[in-house]
């Protein structure tokens, strides 16, 4: 018996962090996907590989414990959650596909979580339910990570671009926003709980200075709505340098995501900024001109992939293509 089901990655536009706090976001699936196969076997423990990152391990669910082959953890613990709660602790072999890049803000935790729980789902037979497995995803990462948005995991598993609302209502772009974007990422990973943290910190320690930076966030994301449904580029470009702005000044910048934001203007973009919980990771360049110029001068240091917002969310089996 085997089960396959893959989810995509994200970038987000708008709401980084300010979206913890209830505060809306514009988000995007992406056109790099985390697959998960899951697969009946005759040995009489479960084992967990992945060749894309080079680990193997072999898990032991009833103790929420693993013991590592080779490779680095990172990833497990999602995995390892996911059994706890959505598996019966019979014998399986999980592989693991990754495509998304770890630690670079594109939502690669949120895109195994999804996939792996989809796979369990489908293992199992339990009839496949989006807001169900949006909801059980979202679950897993607030184990994980102590506090979560619930942003990665929705648009791991509806796709498209999106818009969430305060009160945590998906509402999907019907128009495409088409222009290029280039993403800029360092190979210094970021950590999404440390860095969440640290701003909940700053917002518990100077609550008269950090909620109305996270309160204009949450307007920057309201105003980038209608941007892009009036398909306003260059709204949309002061929105997000704006954006940016109010990221550095909740410290989650780095001198890597700096340089990646400055060249990236440099060079043709009108706007760039971090994409993710920064601490490291990834940003995004709007880039209506050249994009080419703009990946070209950000590889001299750091690494790009060019990404399409991607209408698929989570799929299974024969929708996957790799049955």
């Amino acid at each position: 018996m085997e089960s396959i089901a893959t989810a995509p990655g994200k970038t987000i536009l708008f709401g980084e962090h300010s979206v913890v706090y209830d505060e809306p976001a514009v988000a995007g699936a992406v056109n790099k996907r985390a697959m998960v196969k899951v697969s009946s076997t005759p040995n009489d423990y479960i084992t967990l590989k992945s060749y894309d990152l080079a680990f193997e391990a072999i898990l032991n669910t009833r103790e929420g414990t693993y013991k590592l082959i080779k490779g680095k953890p990172g990833i497990i613990r999602y995995i390892l959650n996911a059994l706890s709660k959505f598996h019966d602790h019979s014998p399986i072999d999980i592989e693991l596909g990754l495509k998304v890049p770890i630690g670079s803000g594109l939502g690669s935790s949120a895109a195994v979580t999804v996939a792996t729980i989809a796979a369990l789902f489908d293992y199992h037979n339990v009839p496949f339910d989006k807001e169900l497995l949006a909801k059980s995803a979202h679950g897993v990462e607030l184990d994980v990570q102590g506090i979560a948005s619930p942003l990665d995991t929705l648009v791991s598993t509806y796709g498209g671009l999106v818009y969430l609302s305060r009160e945590k209502k998906i509402v999907r772009f019907e128009n495409n926003l088409d222009v290029p974007f280039v993403i800029g990422y360092t190979a210094k990973y970021s950590n999404t709980g440390k860095m969440v943290r640290n701003v909940r910190h700053l917002k518990e320690t100077y609550p008269e200075i950090i909620d109305p930076m996270i309160e204009t966030m949450g307007r920057i994301a309201n105003e980038g709505r209608i941007a892009i449904l009036k398909n306003d580029v260059d709204k949309l470009a002061d929105l997000m340098n704006f954006n940016q702005g109010l990221l550095d000044s909740l410290g989650v910048n780095t001198q890597e995501l700096s340089r990646m934001i400055y060249i990236a203007r440099k060079n043709g973009a009108t706007a760039s900024k971090i994409t993710g919980s920064g601490g490291g990771g990834s940003m995004i360049a709007l880039c209506p001109y050249n994009p080419d110029r703009v990946a070209n001068a950000i590889n001299r240091y750091d690494n790009t992939i060019k990404v399409k917002f991607s209408k698929e969310g989570v799929l299974l089996g024969e929708d996957t293509g790799l049955i």
